[in-house]
């Protein structure tokens, strides 16, 4: 779903490379556990999803190795870790079925995007399987193919 879909929607970060290294099966959105400063950093895009993951542990999900970049004006009194993991809110039932996706059908599950929607900070969760080399290469050729395809259909 494009981030110019839903009016409502404003893009932080994403998380291109898991497109190329994954087939993504099925989007889920949950929200996050934040801080102050968490805000204010992802207000003022420096938010990372590059290395992030998501993890799942004890029927809850959590997001490892984003990085929220503190902004210098942020209070003194909370430290700031910029990778440190953060809580992800889903309904009951969607972690359920997370759980056993991933656990009984070898799915991962990988952060694709970070957006507001109405005022709140929302992540998209691909339920994916991982590429094999072949697939990416021929994932290259047809994005290749298809650029090629409108460069002649513009210029005939």
């Amino acid at each position: 779903m494009p981030a110019q879909a839903d009016p409502s929607r404003r893009l932080i970060a994403e998380n291109r490379k898991a497109r190329f290294d994954y087939f993504i099966e099925q989007r889920f959105e949950a929200g996050l556990a934040l801080q102050g400063w968490e805000v204010k950093s992802m207000r003022a895009g420096r938010t990372q999803l590059k290395e992030a993951y998501v993890y799942l542990r004890g029927a809850e999900a959590f997001l490892i190795g984003a990085h929220f970049s503190p902004l210098p004006t942020t209070s003194s009194h909370v430290p700031a870790d910029p990778v440190r993991t953060r809580k992800l809110l889903l309904h009951r039932s969607e972690l359920n079925g997370l759980i056993g996706a991933v656990e009984r059908r070898g799915y991962t599950l990988v952060p694709l995007e970070l957006y507001w929607k109405h005022g709140r900070a929302k992540l998209l969760i691909g339920l994916a399987k991982g590429k094999k080399q072949h697939d990416k290469r021929a994932t290259e050729k047809e994005r290749d193919w298809q650029r090629d395809k409108a460069r002649l259909l513009r210029r005939g």
